[in-house]
């Protein structure tokens, strides 16, 4: 009976250990999810675009650019709010450097070919345009936007998203957008980091800041603003200060407002 009770003893003792490591093993995970969703991800920029919509399928918008010196100081507005254009059916959460929980449940997701702009905050990378040198200033890398460059929007390619010159041998897109338009919306631009890193097939594709087609007129999902303004913001735009676009309606905005630290 000793021999029997001293062997439950021990079995129940390190099923009691099991129990408390499996205990505290959840703890620790919950607690690093709530971490890794409570870091703003805005925390390395020194450089942020705000735009700002009324509601999620608003058209008109405000963008306000804003800067500061280190990580931790407070935002300065930069210029002046300009008007700016967002897709022909409002907004949609994209997929950048925002943590999924940021959506609520309801709230619209984008979808390739939904007309929606990105919801979120996201890397502003690169800037393309028809003539670079016109650009000369800018510490941003800037694509030529010629015959050759285009941006794949078939999301069944191993190029989906990609902007590059589309003269590959082993071309096997569908679709894709030629980057040297007649229309002169890709005059001046900037490529938006939304979906990359692997892109996920169907989340959108080919998001820019762009010349506006006209004032108040919609995009396919990008956003536009005058020519100048483009032209402008790639000038003070800098690598170096983590430029970052937050594109939010406005009630979202406000909900996340002091938890990101945004402006």
């Amino acid at each position: 009976m000793l021999r029997y009770g001293l062997l439950f003893s021990v079995q129940r003792f390190k099923m009691d250990w099991i129990v408390l490591g499996a205990a505290l093993l959840i703890c620790c995970m919950f607690s690093a999810r709530v971490s890794e969703a409570g870091v703003s991800p805005l925390e390395e920029a020194r450089q942020l675009v705000v735009v700002v919509a009324d509601e999620w399928s608003s058209v008109p918008a405000v963008l306000q650019r804003y800067e500061r010196g280190t990580e931790t100081a407070s935002w300065r507005p930069v210029g002046k709010r300009i008007q700016v254009s967002l897709g022909r059916s409002g907004q949609g959460w994209g997929i950048g450097l925002h943590p999924e929980e940021a959506r609520r449940s309801g709230e619209p997701e984008k979808r390739e070919g939904d007309g929606r702009a990105p919801t979120g905050v996201f890397e502003l990378v690169s800037c393309f345009a028809y003539a670079p040198e016109e650009l000369a200033g800018t510490a941003m890398l800037v694509l030529k936007a010629d015959s050759e460059l285009v941006c794949v929007d078939d999301s069944s390619s191993r190029y989906y998203n990609e902007v590059f010159p589309g003269n590959v041998p082993d071309k096997d897109w569908n679709s894709a957008e030629d980057m040297l338009r007649k229309d002169g919306l890709y005059r001046y631009g900037v490529v938006v980091a939304h979906n990359q890193n692997p892109p996920l097939p169907g989340r959108g594709s080919c998001i820019f800041l762009h010349v506006e087609r006209s004032p108040g007129a919609p995009t396919a999902g990008c956003t536009a603003m005058k020519q100048s303004a483009v032209k402008e913001l790639i000038l003070w735009l800098d690598p170096a200060a983590k430029p970052m676009l937050a594109q939010f309606p406005k009630d979202v905005y406000e909900r996340l407002k002091e938890e990101w630290a945004m402006p």
